[in-house]
Order: C-alpha cells, then structure tokens, then sequence
C-alpha cells in the first residue's frame, strides 16, 4: 500500500534516470512519476511505505549529489493529493480559491499535502513545471477561513527551502478564471 511518497528533482535528465534506477534497486518502491520537466530538469516520484521510501531517497540523494534542486518525503500523505497530481480530481463547486505557487516539484507537492491536512479544502489540481518553466502550483477550493488557513499552512510547510513564489486567495472567484487553464 502507498501510504508515503519520496520525490527527487534534478539539473541533469541523465541523472535523473541513473537516480530513478537506483532508487528502485535500493527498496521496494514503485514509480510515480519519472519524467523530464521544464526547464530541462528531472523528476523522480516514489511510492510505497515509510520505511522504503526512506531508504530509496537517501539512495536517490547519495547518487544524485550536485545536480540535486529539491527532494521530499511525506509519510502518510493525505489520499486526496494522488488525484490531484494525476489530474483524475473532479470538483463539482468552487468556493474560495486558494492557489500556492512555488519553484519546484517537490516543493510543491509538500505544500499541497501540507495544506490538505490543514484544513476542509478540497484539492482541485496540483500542476507540477509542464509549460510553466520548472515551476509547480496547487490550487484548491472551500471556505474563505478553511481555504485561507490551508494556503498559510502550505506557505509555513515549504517556506524554510525559499522556493514559495506567491500565494494568494480569492473570496468569490469568477467562474471564467477557471474555464481555460493551463
């Protein structure tokens, strides 16, 4: 069962590759996501138990050394951050929008998990550096106050690796800013 993830993201797309195989062969762990990202940057996402994940990232960040941007691990990720990565997330209406955008994958991801557990929001996308230069954002949905203390509580989590960009909420969103994404 996949109860925690571990992420590495990287300079170098060789690396990256050479990274994922040895993660893999250090524990078992299964592939979430191993892809180039833009800007010509790597990203390699496990799942599998904490114990597992510990061992292939620390694995990961021995053989990735100074091509390493940003690493995670998240025990007991909160289930809805899956759908939300992989885009399979429906949300019927939205109320508040909160939106968290930071500089990497991992960083990112953190925060999404981060503000899920915080608060009774609902994820609606957690878009990770495709054709927006390397960067990642989440945006979710609930209450002013829920929505407010989700994106203060993903902020908190990520701040300490200076990566967060902006942050905002949006009390009454209109329903256009949301019809043609990215």
């Amino acid at each position: 069962m996949v109860n925690a993830i571990g992420c590495i993201e990287l300079n170098s797309i060789a690396r990256g590759y050479l990274v994922a195989d040895a993660m893999l062969k250090a524990a078992d762990v299964d592939i979430l996501f191993n892809r180039t990202i833009c800007p010509g940057k790597f990203m390699v996402m496990m799942g599998g138990d904490i114990a597992a994940i510990n061992a292939a990232v620390e694995t990961g960040l021995c053989v990735g050394g100074g091509e390493i941007i940003d690493d995670l691990i998240i025990a007991n990720v909160h289930p809805d951050v899956f759908p939300a990565i992989s885009g399979t997330r429906v949300v019927e209406q939205t109320d508040a929008l909160g939106i968290v955008e930071t500089f990497s994958v991992a960083a990112i991801v953190e925060a999404a998990d981060a503000a899920v557990k915080a608060a009774n929001v609902q994820l609606m996308e957690v878009h990770m550096a495709m054709a927006i230069g390397g960067k990642g954002f989440v945006t979710l949905t609930g209450d002013v106050a829920a929505v407010t203390a989700a994106v203060e509580a993903a902020a908190e989590k990520i701040k300490h690796k200076g990566l967060l960009v902006d942050k905002v909420v949006i009390a009454q969103p209109r329903k256009e800013i949301l019809e043609d994404k990215l």
